[in-house]
């Protein structure tokens, strides 16, 4: 990442989107402004950009739509901007896997932190792992650390996001051993992006519609009830 974070802001009011923008270049962050999802595509064709600021309400391609193409095809650290109404949107674009959400109207300063420390996880995000470990294998499945990506027996990837990433591997760092949310929390570097209510709950939620045959009967990422989760497999570092 440059020593200026490359944001892309994503809003079709433009009397938040400028003033933002302006806030967050005189702080530090180097901005690029689209009105539409439309733009925004054409900009991340181009330019390398380390996190996005995305609106939810826009006309023609929402939010939502532009969050879940970004998370399917890149590693880009999302961060939603939301309407006090559109509960049922943010809960939708946190299980597509975006990392964090503000609510309209909202604080610059706060915004501001919150972005520092999604940067922050996903520049560290490469630490988390010993630098010798090439992968973990699981059950059918092998976490590939310098990658950074989830493969099946057939060499097929499954996209993770960061945040399900750094907390898939802190299950295969400590399998067979109860974890509470707290020591995933701690584990996964996401103590500081704890945004909103049960967020390990939904990380768990959506890893386990990626790596189990049976999402509604886990057999790999057990909940231990009153305890937290478990990783109920063998590992073995390849």
């Amino acid at each position: 990442m440059a020593d200026e974070p490359r944001i892309l802001l994503v809003d079709d009011e433009r009397d938040i989107r400028e003033p933002l923008a302006a806030y967050l270049g005189k702080n530090g962050m180097k901005v690029t402004q689209a009105a539409h999802a439309a733009a925004a595509r054409e900009i991340l064709a181009v330019h390398a950009i380390d996190l996005v600021l995305l609106d939810i309400m826009m006309p023609g391609e929402d939010g939502l739509s532009l969050a879940r193409f970004l998370r399917a095809t890149t590693e880009i650290p999302v961060i939603l901007l939301t309407a006090k109404a559109e509960e049922m949107d943010r809960i939708i674009g946190l299980e597509i896997g975006s990392d964090d959400y503000v609510t309209k109207p909202f604080s610059p300063r706060e915004l501001l932190a919150r972005m520092k420390a999604v940067l922050r996880r996903s520049a560290g995000g490469t630490a988390v792992h010993a630098p010798d470990a090439q992968g973990f294998a699981f059950g059918p499945w092998i976490l590939r650390t310098g990658d950074r990506e989830l493969v099946d027996a057939h060499g097929v990837a499954t996209p993770l996001s960061t945040g399900e990433y750094n907390l898939l591997h802190a299950l295969v760092t400590h399998p067979r051993r109860v974890l509470t949310r707290d020591q995933l929390l701690d584990l996964s570097q996401g103590r500081e992006l704890a945004a909103f209510e049960r967020s390990i709950d939904n990380h768990i939620s959506r890893l386990r519609r990626k790596i189990e045959a049976d999402p509604a009967s886990p057999q790999l990422v057990k909940t231990v009830w009153g305890g937290g989760y478990m990783l109920a497999s063998d590992v073995r570092r390849i």
